[in-house]
């Protein structure tokens, strides 16, 4: 399983630096940490049944979902208005700079919420009885891959996408549940690389 090791790696990190941001935060500034914050609340609850650790529950990851999907797409990237920057923001300029990249990885993690609310019936990898999750979405074929990190655009057609690079819903609402939470967690990992300063 070490695709969701990896993935909840990913988690780990992502979520570290949440807590620390909120220092002297205001307005819509401290809106949009407090949407991650409230991404790093789902996320907890929902980790120990991604590992393993606890029961599955489909409405967990229904609820875990549903947050993402509120959190994400529009409903973020109205949060981060020109000028917005700055301490105690987090963002880098290249959120601006850059908007389509960082509108794009927003509206790939809405889908990918959606997608899990949809998929949250499928279970974990490692619970499908027959051979054919397991053959297109095998750890093996994750954790063999040099850029499963770099975010939505490395997955591939089996992955969830479609020929021309667009996210294919249908596609990924057939899959496991945590092998979208890895994706969501790739997704979230890539933004953050790109567009949100380290803390200090």
């Amino acid at each position: 399983m070490k695709t969701t090791k990896i993935a909840l790696a990913l988690v780990a990190s992502i979520t570290a630096g949440v807590a620390l941001a909120h220092s002297g935060a205001t307005g819509i500034v401290k809106e949009r940490m407090d949407g991650m914050a409230a991404m790093q609340k789902a996320v907890k609850a929902v980790t120990p049944i991604m590992r393993g650790q606890a029961e599955y529950d489909a409405n967990a990851v229904r609820s875990f979902a549903a947050a993402v999907e509120m959190h994400s797409g529009e409903a973020m990237t109205k949060l981060f208005p020109e000028g917005t920057g700055g301490e105690p923001s987090e963002a880098k300029e290249e959120v601006w700079s850059d908007w389509e990249g960082f509108e794009a990885l927003a509206m790939d993690l809405e889908i990918l919420g959606k997608a899990l609310s949809v998929a949250a019936d499928n279970g974990l990898a490692a619970q499908a009885a027959d051979g054919s999750s397991g053959s297109m979405m095998g750890t093996g074929t994750m954790t063999d891959s040099g850029t499963m990190m770099g975010g939505s655009s490395a997955m591939g057609g089996m992955m969830g996408q479609s020929g021309d690079g667009m996210m294919d819903a249908d596609m990924l609402a057939s899959m496991p549940a945590d092998m979208l939470f890895t994706r969501i967690s790739q997704t979230c990992s890539a933004c953050h690389t790109k567009y949100r300063a380290e803390s200090n």
